[in-house]
């Protein structure tokens, strides 16, 4: 078992194919004022085919602490970013995509606030970068800079909370208590969100935690390969995501309590994906199709009809055909 070192934070990196963004990443890092922590950088080069690897190479003596992991096969970010975990050493850790950066002070503060409260994990807000235009998100959360109960943060049901901001990158981690808690690797059958049930198992497992203001990563959005841009079998992560987030929340001792909670955000992800639907493949459609019918087969039905009543007549009327035998569907 790895021997984690205090004082020291760990920033896990997958990256595939991103000779056009990691030396931002990278640079972003050798910026950094650490102030009393240290750092150490594990970047898994996922078998990329382009110049990514070598480019990181650049950076090994100007990154304190920068690790390359290069593998053979790709094998996805999940997976990656795991077998960038089992390396970790650092008392805390945190996650940074190839095509994203920080600024000079964000890890020092994440830490800084770990340390001070004693919190589990610490959130914080982002800014959306697309193309020139820089927006600040801000996570969901307006009180700051305290110790906040993380199960009390996954509602209100029907208006955005901490679950609906599903980015582990936004946030730090005690590494020895998340491994404590099996809330520490992804898993690797997702294609993506991957991020969805990890969240909902840090918010359920976890007893304390704090957001603060600190808008200091930087997040891309709309490149030609990220997810909202493509339309192919990657889509398809959600459903297993969701099973595993409803069948997590039913065996919670507070699952009639966040039950609902659940089901609007899964409802809210059903419907996001029947709009996009006709971007579809035929075949992707179809599997989406198929699975849905599995879901909604084992659905909560009394709890789920009385969250559809609190929802818009669009995804109302959508969700109840889900609800109602014989007229399952997504593809039209």
């Amino acid at each position: 078992m790895t021997s984690l070192i205090p004082g020291r934070i760990s920033v896990v990196i997958p990256a595939y194919n991103q000779e056009a963004y990691i030396c931002d990443a990278l640079a972003s890092l050798e910026r950094q004022k650490l102030g009393q922590w240290e750092m150490e950088v594990l970047v898994v080069d996922d078998a990329s085919t382009d110049a990514t690897a070598s480019l990181i190479e650049t950076y090994i003596d100007r990154v304190p602490g920068l690790k390359l992991i290069k593998l053979e096969q790709n094998v996805g970010v999940s997976a990656a970013r795991n077998i960038a975990l089992k390396q970790v050493t650092g008392e805390f850790y945190t996650f940074l995509d190839p095509d994203d950066w920080y600024g000079p002070q964000h890890l020092a503060t994440l830490a800084d606030t770990l340390s001070k409260l004693h919190v589990d994990f610490v959130r914080c807000d982002h800014v959306r970068v697309t193309g020139t235009n820089r927006v600040i998100y801000r996570a969901p959360q307006a009180l700051r800079g305290i110790v906040l109960n993380p199960s009390d943060d996954i509602e209100p049901i029907d208006s955005p909370s901490m679950v609906d901001y599903p980015y582990s990158w936004a946030g730090m981690y005690r590494t020895e208590l998340m491994k404590s808690i099996g809330c520490f690797y992804f898993d690797e059958r997702l294609l993506s969100a991957e991020d969805r049930p990890w969240i909902w198992k840090l918010h359920l497992d976890t007893s304390r935690y704090a957001v603060i203001s600190s808008p200091s990563i930087f997040y891309r959005r709309g490149l030609p390969n990220s997810l909202s841009q493509v339309f192919d079998e990657r889509q398809l992560g959600f459903l297993e995501a969701f099973t595993q987030v409803l069948a997590t929340v039913r065996e919670h001792p507070d699952s009639s309590r966040h039950l609902p909670k659940a089901l609007r955000q899964f409802f809210a992800i059903v419907c996001h994906h029947e709009k996009r639907s006709k971007n579809y493949p035929p075949q992707v459609r179809l599997t989406i199709k198929q699975q849905l019918r599995e879901i909604f087969s084992d659905i909560d039905v009394a709890v789920a009809h009385q969250v559809v009543l609190e929802m818009d007549v669009a995804r109302r009327r959508h969700i109840l055909s889900y609800l109602q035998p014989g007229q399952i569907g997504v593809a039209k």
